[in-house]
């Protein structure tokens, strides 16, 4: 075994991938900077954090369970004057991560709730948080059905884990009573300990008749707005702004007069 292979098979079972793989390119950047050793030293460690820091990224993008790609870089401001572009990037720091808060991001249907939520996850992820979004429907689906087998508390822990638990379209559909107080079991575990995202297009006066249970609501939102940043999106639907421009709806509006003509 020559000097070269032996060197790349040590840093395999040191498992230090990145340097093995790029061992050749790397020794050539250093020589044609005129690095040091200390200096090239430094560089190769970087390039293995470097890698490390993108496969957690890419593997805790899998794991959190995001409905689509979308980015806060993406989200057209301009759009929606009633945000606070300063207050969304300060979310997007994770600082109410560290501190187990939450966010309401509440408002009409398709003015962007969604994709905040995705954008400030994969925010927090970058960071170094845990994340994992659900739709409120499949969390308490999935709540229902494991106290009804016997595995609530085995439940409880997997929507417990993660550092900021994303819960999406809260309030789409209303709950049933025994629903509600298992979700009002998953927020007190949370409560002050993991950070909640929760996305609704119901004003949180509403959210009696969203659980179905007015005392449970109350007992919810004690939790949740303690600690909490409260955001109110009062703007036009992305998506009915695109058929406007298009046209699309004066046609659908036209289509019943012409048909009665």
């Amino acid at each position: 075994m020559n000097d070269h292979d032996h060197l790349t098979a040590l840093l395999g079972r040191l498992k230090l991938t990145a340097l093995r793989d790029q061992l050749d390119s790397l020794i050539d950047e250093a020589g044609r900077r005129e690095l040091t050793i200390r200096e090239a030293l430094t560089l190769f460690c970087e390039r293995e954090v470097a890698r490390r820091d993108q496969r957690r990224i890419d593997m805790s993008f899998g794991l959190a369970r995001f409905p689509f790609v979308r980015d806060l870089s993406g989200f057209d401001f301009g759009a929606q004057p009633s945000l606070d572009k300063a207050q969304i990037r300060e979310i997007a720091t994770g600082r109410f991560i560290a501190n187990g808060e939450a966010v309401l991001l509440l408002g009409p249907p398709g003015v962007g709730k969604t994709h905040l939520a995705v954008a400030l996850g994969r925010e927090a992820i970058v960071t170094g948080y845990s994340v994992l979004f659900t739709p409120a429907t499949t969390l308490v689906a999935q709540l229902a059905k494991a106290h009804g087998e016997g595995r609530l508390e085995e439940k409880l822990t997997h929507y417990a884990k993660p550092k900021l638990l994303i819960v999406d379209e809260l309030g789409y559909l209303p709950f049933e009573p025994d629903a509600a107080h298992l979700f009002f079991q998953l927020v007190s575990r949370r409560y002050e300990r993991g950070a909640m995202l929760v996305t609704s297009n119901r004003a949180v006066g509403e959210w009696g008749s969203v659980f179905g249970d007015p005392v449970v609501a109350t007992a919810i939102l004690d939790r949740l707005l303690h600690h909490s940043h409260v955001i109110t999106i009062r703007g036009d639907s992305y998506r009915l702004r695109e058929k406007r421009r298009s046209g699309l709806l004066q046609k659908a509006a036209a289509t019943p007069q012409s048909a009665t003509a």
